[in-house]
Protein backbone atom coordinates (compact mmCIF):
# COMPACT_ATOMS: atom_id res chain seq x y z
CA UNK A 1 0.00 0.00 0.00
CA UNK A 2 1.41 3.37 -1.02
CA UNK A 3 2.28 5.83 1.73
CA UNK A 4 3.34 9.47 1.66
CA UNK A 5 5.44 10.88 4.49
CA UNK A 6 6.94 14.30 5.22
CA UNK A 7 9.08 15.46 8.13
CA UNK A 8 8.56 17.78 9.83
CA UNK A 9 4.82 18.16 9.29
CA UNK A 10 4.85 21.57 10.99
CA UNK A 11 7.81 23.95 10.67
CA UNK A 12 8.93 27.46 9.85
CA UNK A 13 8.79 28.33 6.17
CA UNK A 14 12.59 28.54 5.91
CA UNK A 15 13.04 24.94 7.11
CA UNK A 16 13.35 22.10 4.56
CA UNK A 17 10.97 19.14 4.54
CA UNK A 18 11.94 15.55 3.77
CA UNK A 19 9.29 14.02 1.49
CA UNK A 20 9.12 10.30 0.68
CA UNK A 21 6.70 7.93 -1.00
CA UNK A 22 6.89 4.22 -0.12
CA UNK A 23 4.97 1.04 -0.89
CA UNK A 24 5.11 1.59 -4.65
CA UNK A 25 5.88 -1.03 -7.25
CA UNK A 26 9.43 -0.99 -8.65
CA UNK A 27 9.86 1.63 -11.41
CA UNK A 28 6.29 2.87 -10.95
CA UNK A 29 5.70 6.34 -12.39
CA UNK A 30 3.91 8.65 -9.96
CA UNK A 31 2.90 12.30 -9.73
CA UNK A 32 3.46 14.39 -6.61
CA UNK A 33 1.30 17.48 -6.31
CA UNK A 34 1.34 20.42 -3.89
CA UNK A 35 -1.31 23.09 -3.42
CA UNK A 36 -2.31 25.83 -0.99
CA UNK A 37 -4.86 28.60 -0.79
CA UNK A 38 -3.82 31.98 0.55
CA UNK A 39 -5.90 34.09 2.92
CA UNK A 40 -7.92 35.51 0.02
CA UNK A 41 -8.68 32.09 -1.41
CA UNK A 42 -6.19 32.28 -4.29
CA UNK A 43 -4.96 28.81 -5.24
CA UNK A 44 -1.28 28.02 -5.85
CA UNK A 45 -0.20 24.62 -7.15
CA UNK A 46 2.74 22.57 -8.44
CA UNK A 47 3.48 19.04 -9.59
CA UNK A 48 6.38 16.79 -10.53
CA UNK A 49 6.77 13.23 -11.91
CA UNK A 50 8.98 10.58 -10.31
CA UNK A 51 9.90 6.97 -10.97
CA UNK A 52 10.08 4.64 -7.99
CA UNK A 53 13.29 2.81 -7.14
CA UNK A 54 13.78 -0.94 -7.29
CA UNK A 55 12.52 -1.06 -3.71
CA UNK A 56 9.36 0.91 -4.55
CA UNK A 57 10.39 4.22 -3.00
CA UNK A 58 10.65 7.84 -4.06
CA UNK A 59 12.86 10.06 -1.91
CA UNK A 60 12.91 13.71 -2.95
CA UNK A 61 16.29 14.24 -1.28
CA UNK A 62 17.97 11.94 -3.78
CA UNK A 63 15.57 11.10 -6.62
CA UNK A 64 15.17 13.42 -9.62
CA UNK A 65 11.93 14.79 -10.94
CA UNK A 66 11.53 13.60 -14.53
CA UNK A 67 9.16 16.38 -15.52
CA UNK A 68 6.42 18.72 -14.40
CA UNK A 69 7.25 22.10 -12.90
CA UNK A 70 10.95 21.29 -12.50
CA UNK A 71 13.48 18.63 -13.49
CA UNK A 72 16.28 17.18 -11.38
CA UNK A 73 16.96 16.57 -7.69
CA UNK A 74 15.25 19.38 -5.79
CA UNK A 75 13.96 18.30 -2.36
CA UNK A 76 11.90 21.50 -1.94
CA UNK A 77 10.93 21.96 -5.58
CA UNK A 78 7.22 21.42 -4.95
CA UNK A 79 7.29 24.48 -2.66
CA UNK A 80 9.28 27.01 -4.68
CA UNK A 81 7.61 26.02 -7.96
CA UNK A 82 4.11 26.81 -6.70
CA UNK A 83 2.34 29.05 -9.21
CA UNK A 84 -0.95 30.95 -9.04
CA UNK A 85 -4.06 29.53 -10.66
CA UNK A 86 -5.04 33.15 -11.35
CA UNK A 87 -2.13 34.85 -13.11
CA UNK A 88 -0.30 37.77 -11.46
CA UNK A 89 -1.05 36.77 -7.88
CA UNK A 90 1.82 36.97 -5.41
CA UNK A 91 1.90 34.54 -2.50
CA UNK A 92 2.20 36.66 0.65
CA UNK A 93 1.18 35.79 4.20
CA UNK A 94 -0.74 38.56 5.93
CA UNK A 95 -1.67 37.13 9.34
CA UNK A 96 1.62 35.61 10.44
CA UNK A 97 0.73 35.10 14.11
CA UNK A 98 -2.49 33.11 14.13
CA UNK A 99 -2.29 30.65 11.28
CA UNK A 100 0.22 28.93 8.99
CA UNK A 101 0.00 28.24 5.32
CA UNK A 102 -1.41 24.75 4.90
CA UNK A 103 0.12 22.87 1.99
CA UNK A 104 -1.69 19.81 0.66
CA UNK A 105 0.61 17.11 -0.69
CA UNK A 106 -0.89 14.39 -2.89
CA UNK A 107 0.54 11.22 -4.40
CA UNK A 108 -1.30 10.34 -7.60
CA UNK A 109 -1.11 8.17 -10.66
CA UNK A 110 0.01 10.40 -13.55
CA UNK A 111 -2.61 11.62 -15.98
CA UNK A 112 -2.68 13.92 -18.98
CA UNK A 113 -3.86 17.36 -17.73
CA UNK A 114 -7.13 18.21 -19.44
CA UNK A 115 -9.38 21.09 -18.40
CA UNK A 116 -12.34 20.11 -16.19
CA UNK A 117 -11.17 16.54 -15.98
CA UNK A 118 -9.03 14.83 -13.38
CA UNK A 119 -9.07 11.08 -13.81
CA UNK A 120 -5.84 10.51 -11.86
CA UNK A 121 -6.13 8.19 -8.89
CA UNK A 122 -5.21 9.62 -5.50
CA UNK A 123 -3.19 7.06 -3.54
CA UNK A 124 -2.04 9.09 -0.52
CA UNK A 125 -2.13 12.63 0.86
CA UNK A 126 -1.11 14.74 3.84
CA UNK A 127 -1.14 18.35 5.04
CA UNK A 128 1.90 20.42 6.01
CA UNK A 129 1.93 23.53 8.18
CA UNK A 130 4.35 26.30 7.23
CA UNK A 131 4.69 29.04 9.86
CA UNK A 132 6.26 32.51 9.73
CA UNK A 133 6.72 32.77 13.51
CA UNK A 134 8.24 30.31 15.94
CA UNK A 135 6.54 29.45 19.25
CA UNK A 136 7.12 32.21 21.79
CA UNK A 137 7.61 35.05 19.30
CA UNK A 138 5.50 38.06 20.27
CA UNK A 139 4.02 40.76 18.06
CA UNK A 140 3.49 44.29 19.36
CA UNK A 141 1.50 46.77 17.30
CA UNK A 142 3.45 50.01 16.94
CA UNK A 143 1.44 53.22 16.97
CA UNK A 144 3.71 55.72 18.67
CA UNK A 145 3.80 59.30 17.46
CA UNK A 146 3.98 59.11 13.68
CA UNK A 147 5.29 55.53 13.65
CA UNK A 148 3.15 52.70 12.33
CA UNK A 149 4.26 49.10 12.20
CA UNK A 150 4.67 45.87 14.13
CA UNK A 151 7.54 44.86 16.41
CA UNK A 152 8.38 41.15 16.57
CA UNK A 153 10.38 39.94 19.57
CA UNK A 154 12.06 36.56 20.00
CA UNK A 155 11.15 34.51 23.08
CA UNK A 156 13.25 34.84 26.23
CA UNK A 157 14.63 37.53 28.47
CA UNK A 158 17.83 38.16 26.52
CA UNK A 159 18.83 41.26 24.59
CA UNK A 160 18.49 40.82 20.84
CA UNK A 161 20.01 42.63 17.86
CA UNK A 162 17.51 45.11 16.39
CA UNK A 163 16.54 45.22 12.72
CA UNK A 164 14.17 47.46 10.74
CA UNK A 165 12.44 45.65 7.87
CA UNK A 166 11.48 47.75 4.83
CA UNK A 167 9.55 46.71 1.74
CA UNK A 168 8.97 48.68 -1.43
CA UNK A 169 6.49 50.29 -3.75
CA UNK A 170 3.46 48.23 -2.75
CA UNK A 171 2.97 50.20 0.47
CA UNK A 172 1.08 48.90 3.49
CA UNK A 173 2.49 46.83 6.33
CA UNK A 174 4.20 43.58 5.35
CA UNK A 175 5.14 41.36 8.28
CA UNK A 176 6.13 37.90 7.06
CA UNK A 177 9.88 38.58 6.85
CA UNK A 178 9.98 40.34 10.24
CA UNK A 179 8.20 37.45 11.94
CA UNK A 180 10.59 34.96 10.43
CA UNK A 181 13.64 37.05 11.34
CA UNK A 182 12.40 37.31 14.94
CA UNK A 183 12.12 33.52 14.93
CA UNK A 184 15.86 33.49 14.21
CA UNK A 185 16.76 35.74 17.13
CA UNK A 186 16.36 39.32 15.90
CA UNK A 187 14.09 41.98 17.39
CA UNK A 188 12.54 43.12 14.13
CA UNK A 189 10.39 46.15 13.39
CA UNK A 190 8.22 45.78 10.29
CA UNK A 191 7.85 49.45 9.41
CA UNK A 192 5.09 50.92 7.25
CA UNK A 193 5.73 54.27 5.63
CA UNK A 194 2.76 54.78 3.33
CA UNK A 195 -0.58 53.21 2.46
CA UNK A 196 -1.32 51.92 5.96
CA UNK A 197 -3.55 53.09 8.82
CA UNK A 198 -3.40 56.91 8.94
CA UNK A 199 -0.16 57.20 6.95
CA UNK A 200 -0.34 59.01 3.59
CA UNK A 201 -2.30 57.06 0.97
CA UNK A 202 0.32 57.91 -1.61
CA UNK A 203 4.05 58.45 -1.19
CA UNK A 204 4.83 62.08 -2.02
CA UNK A 205 8.23 62.36 -0.33
CA UNK A 206 10.53 60.25 1.83
CA UNK A 207 10.98 61.90 5.22
CA UNK A 208 14.16 60.38 6.64
CA UNK A 209 13.34 61.85 10.06
CA UNK A 210 10.38 59.44 10.22
CA UNK A 211 12.81 56.55 9.82
CA UNK A 212 15.16 58.13 12.35
CA UNK A 213 12.26 58.04 14.82
CA UNK A 214 11.91 54.33 14.09
CA UNK A 215 15.61 53.74 14.81
CA UNK A 216 15.39 55.58 18.12
CA UNK A 217 12.18 53.75 19.03
CA UNK A 218 13.86 50.41 18.45
CA UNK A 219 16.99 51.32 20.41
CA UNK A 220 14.89 52.44 23.38
CA UNK A 221 13.27 49.05 23.71
CA UNK A 222 14.65 47.16 26.72
CA UNK A 223 15.10 43.94 24.73
CA UNK A 224 17.13 45.52 21.92
CA UNK A 225 20.88 45.06 22.16
CA UNK A 226 22.26 48.30 20.69
CA UNK A 227 24.26 50.46 20.22
CA UNK A 228 23.36 50.18 16.54
CA UNK A 229 20.59 48.60 14.48
CA UNK A 230 20.41 46.81 11.17
CA UNK A 231 18.25 47.32 8.10
CA UNK A 232 16.78 44.61 5.87
CA UNK A 233 15.35 46.21 2.74
CA UNK A 234 14.24 45.56 -0.82
CA UNK A 235 13.37 47.71 -3.86
CA UNK A 236 12.10 51.16 -2.76
CA UNK A 237 12.82 50.07 0.79
CA UNK A 238 16.47 49.52 -0.19
CA UNK A 239 16.61 53.04 -1.61
CA UNK A 240 15.40 54.32 1.75
CA UNK A 241 17.68 51.92 3.64
CA UNK A 242 20.71 53.31 1.83
CA UNK A 243 19.66 56.88 2.59
CA UNK A 244 19.21 55.94 6.27
CA UNK A 245 22.65 54.33 6.43
CA UNK A 246 24.23 57.51 5.06
CA UNK A 247 22.38 59.95 7.31
CA UNK A 248 21.92 58.05 10.58
CA UNK A 249 24.99 57.05 12.58
CA UNK A 250 23.05 54.38 14.51
CA UNK A 251 22.87 52.15 11.42
CA UNK A 252 25.53 49.47 11.79
CA UNK A 253 24.51 46.97 9.09
CA UNK A 254 22.38 47.43 5.97
CA UNK A 255 21.09 44.69 3.68
CA UNK A 256 20.10 46.09 0.27
CA UNK A 257 18.16 43.67 -1.95
CA UNK A 258 17.83 44.86 -5.53
CA UNK A 259 17.82 48.56 -4.77
CA UNK A 260 19.11 51.71 -6.51
CA UNK A 261 22.00 53.92 -5.44
CA UNK A 262 20.09 57.12 -6.19
CA UNK A 263 16.68 58.67 -5.51
CA UNK A 264 13.77 57.28 -7.53
CA UNK A 265 10.37 58.98 -7.97
CA UNK A 266 10.01 60.73 -4.60
CA UNK A 267 12.36 63.36 -3.08
CA UNK A 268 14.19 62.50 0.15
CA UNK A 269 14.04 65.13 2.88
CA UNK A 270 16.27 65.22 5.97
CA UNK A 271 16.71 68.20 8.28
CA UNK A 272 15.87 70.73 5.61
CA UNK A 273 17.99 69.17 2.87
CA UNK A 274 16.18 67.77 -0.18
CA UNK A 275 17.51 65.13 -2.56
CA UNK A 276 15.55 65.31 -5.79
CA UNK A 277 14.50 62.28 -7.88
CA UNK A 278 16.75 61.21 -10.71
CA UNK A 279 15.40 61.94 -14.22
CA UNK A 280 14.39 58.91 -16.23
CA UNK A 281 13.71 58.09 -19.89
CA UNK A 282 10.10 57.01 -20.26
CA UNK A 283 10.75 55.77 -23.80
CA UNK A 284 12.93 52.98 -22.37
CA UNK A 285 10.01 51.28 -20.63
CA UNK A 286 9.43 47.97 -22.41
CA UNK A 287 6.90 45.14 -22.33
CA UNK A 288 7.05 41.48 -23.29
CA UNK A 289 4.63 39.36 -25.34
CA UNK A 290 2.32 38.96 -22.33
CA UNK A 291 2.17 42.70 -21.69
CA UNK A 292 4.31 42.60 -18.54
CA UNK A 293 6.20 45.87 -18.18
CA UNK A 294 9.94 46.13 -17.44
CA UNK A 295 11.41 49.32 -16.00
CA UNK A 296 15.05 48.23 -15.61
CA UNK A 297 16.35 50.39 -18.50
CA UNK A 298 14.67 53.72 -17.72
CA UNK A 299 17.74 55.19 -15.96
CA UNK A 300 20.26 54.18 -18.63
CA UNK A 301 20.92 57.82 -19.56
CA UNK A 302 21.05 59.18 -15.99
CA UNK A 303 21.39 56.96 -12.92
CA UNK A 304 23.24 54.25 -14.82
CA UNK A 305 26.03 56.59 -15.92
CA UNK A 306 26.00 59.97 -14.17
CA UNK A 307 27.59 60.09 -10.71
CA UNK A 308 25.98 63.45 -9.88
CA UNK A 309 22.81 61.51 -8.98
CA UNK A 310 24.47 58.91 -6.75
CA UNK A 311 23.93 58.77 -2.99
CA UNK A 312 27.16 59.71 -1.10
CA UNK A 313 27.47 56.17 0.22
CA UNK A 314 31.06 56.81 1.33
CA UNK A 315 29.63 58.85 4.25
CA UNK A 316 28.00 55.80 5.80
CA UNK A 317 29.68 54.41 8.91
CA UNK A 318 28.16 50.94 8.89
CA UNK A 319 28.57 47.89 6.67
CA UNK A 320 26.63 46.90 3.55
CA UNK A 321 25.43 43.62 2.11
CA UNK A 322 24.33 44.05 -1.50
CA UNK A 323 22.08 41.27 -2.81
CA UNK A 324 21.51 41.29 -6.56
CA UNK A 325 19.28 39.26 -8.85
CA UNK A 326 20.95 39.42 -12.24
CA UNK A 327 17.62 38.81 -14.03
CA UNK A 328 15.91 41.69 -12.21
CA UNK A 329 13.61 43.34 -14.78
CA UNK A 330 12.35 46.06 -12.47
CA UNK A 331 15.61 47.94 -11.86
CA UNK A 332 19.18 47.49 -13.06
CA UNK A 333 20.24 46.37 -9.61
CA UNK A 334 23.52 44.73 -10.61
CA UNK A 335 24.74 47.97 -12.20
CA UNK A 336 23.70 50.03 -9.17
CA UNK A 337 25.40 47.74 -6.66
CA UNK A 338 28.60 47.82 -8.69
CA UNK A 339 28.48 51.62 -8.86
CA UNK A 340 28.01 51.90 -5.09
CA UNK A 341 30.88 49.49 -4.44
CA UNK A 342 33.18 51.39 -6.80
CA UNK A 343 32.27 54.59 -4.97
CA UNK A 344 33.25 52.97 -1.66
CA UNK A 345 36.51 51.68 -3.14
CA UNK A 346 37.49 55.10 -4.47
CA UNK A 347 37.09 56.44 -0.95
CA UNK A 348 39.27 53.72 0.57
CA UNK A 349 36.38 51.78 2.13
CA UNK A 350 35.98 48.02 2.31
CA UNK A 351 32.76 47.93 4.33
CA UNK A 352 30.76 45.93 1.80
CA UNK A 353 29.89 42.43 0.62
CA UNK A 354 28.26 41.62 -2.73
CA UNK A 355 26.12 38.55 -3.45
CA UNK A 356 25.16 38.51 -7.14
CA UNK A 357 22.92 35.68 -8.35
CA UNK A 358 22.63 34.74 -12.05
CA UNK A 359 19.05 33.84 -12.95
CA UNK A 360 17.47 35.46 -9.88
CA UNK A 361 14.79 38.11 -10.30
CA UNK A 362 13.74 41.17 -8.32
CA UNK A 363 11.66 39.68 -5.50
CA UNK A 364 14.26 37.70 -3.55
CA UNK A 365 12.40 36.40 -0.48
CA UNK A 366 12.98 33.82 2.28
CA UNK A 367 13.80 30.23 1.27
CA UNK A 368 11.30 28.05 -0.58
CA UNK A 369 9.05 31.00 -1.46
CA UNK A 370 7.61 30.69 -4.99
CA UNK A 371 9.07 32.92 -7.67
CA UNK A 372 6.81 35.89 -8.37
CA UNK A 373 7.68 36.57 -12.00
CA UNK A 374 5.11 39.33 -12.53
CA UNK A 375 2.30 40.90 -10.52
CA UNK A 376 0.15 43.96 -9.96
CA UNK A 377 0.94 46.62 -7.37
CA UNK A 378 -1.20 49.55 -6.18
CA UNK A 379 -1.14 52.80 -8.18
CA UNK A 380 0.77 51.23 -11.10
CA UNK A 381 -1.47 50.50 -14.07
CA UNK A 382 0.57 47.92 -16.02
CA UNK A 383 1.51 44.49 -14.73
CA UNK A 384 5.06 44.65 -13.38
CA UNK A 385 7.69 42.23 -14.69
CA UNK A 386 9.98 41.26 -11.80
CA UNK A 387 11.97 38.62 -13.70
CA UNK A 388 13.86 35.53 -12.67
CA UNK A 389 14.14 31.86 -13.58
CA UNK A 390 12.54 29.43 -11.14
CA UNK A 391 15.44 27.14 -10.20
CA UNK A 392 18.30 29.70 -9.89
CA UNK A 393 15.93 32.11 -8.14
CA UNK A 394 15.12 29.44 -5.56
CA UNK A 395 18.81 28.75 -5.02
CA UNK A 396 19.47 32.48 -4.52
CA UNK A 397 16.74 32.73 -1.90
CA UNK A 398 18.06 29.76 0.08
CA UNK A 399 21.67 30.98 0.04
CA UNK A 400 21.00 34.67 0.64
CA UNK A 401 18.76 34.09 3.68
CA UNK A 402 21.59 32.35 5.49
CA UNK A 403 24.03 35.08 4.48
CA UNK A 404 21.67 37.83 5.62
CA UNK A 405 21.47 36.36 9.11
CA UNK A 406 25.22 35.81 9.28
CA UNK A 407 25.90 39.40 8.15
CA UNK A 408 23.49 40.92 10.67
CA UNK A 409 24.88 38.84 13.54
CA UNK A 410 28.44 39.72 12.62
CA UNK A 411 27.87 43.47 12.61
CA UNK A 412 25.20 43.79 15.31
CA UNK A 413 26.47 41.25 17.86
CA UNK A 414 30.17 40.82 17.18
CA UNK A 415 30.70 44.59 16.99
CA UNK A 416 28.90 45.06 20.29
CA UNK A 417 31.03 42.34 21.93
CA UNK A 418 34.27 43.90 20.66
CA UNK A 419 33.30 47.23 22.22
CA UNK A 420 32.78 45.78 25.70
Amino acid sequence: MAQLTAAPLSALVDEPVHIRATGLTPSQLVCLRASLSDEKGNLFYSQAYYKASDTGEVDLEKDPSLGGDFVGVHPMGLFWSLKPETPLKRLMKRDVMNSPFQIQLKLCDPDVPITNRDSSTLTASLTLERWYVAPGVTRIEVKEGRLRGALFLPPGDNHFPGVIDLFGSGGGLIEFRAGLLASRGFATLALAYWGYDDLPRQLREVDIEYFEEAVNFLLRHPKVLGPGVGILSICKGAEIGLSMAINLKQISATVLINGPNFVISNPHVYRGEVSQPTPYSIELISSNALGFVAFHRVYEQTGDVDSQYFFPIEKAQGHFLFIVGEEDKNINSKCYAQQAIEQLRRNGKENWTLLSYPGAGHLIEPPYSPLCYASRIPYVHPNILWGGDVIPHAAAQEHSWKEIQKFLREHLISTRTSQL
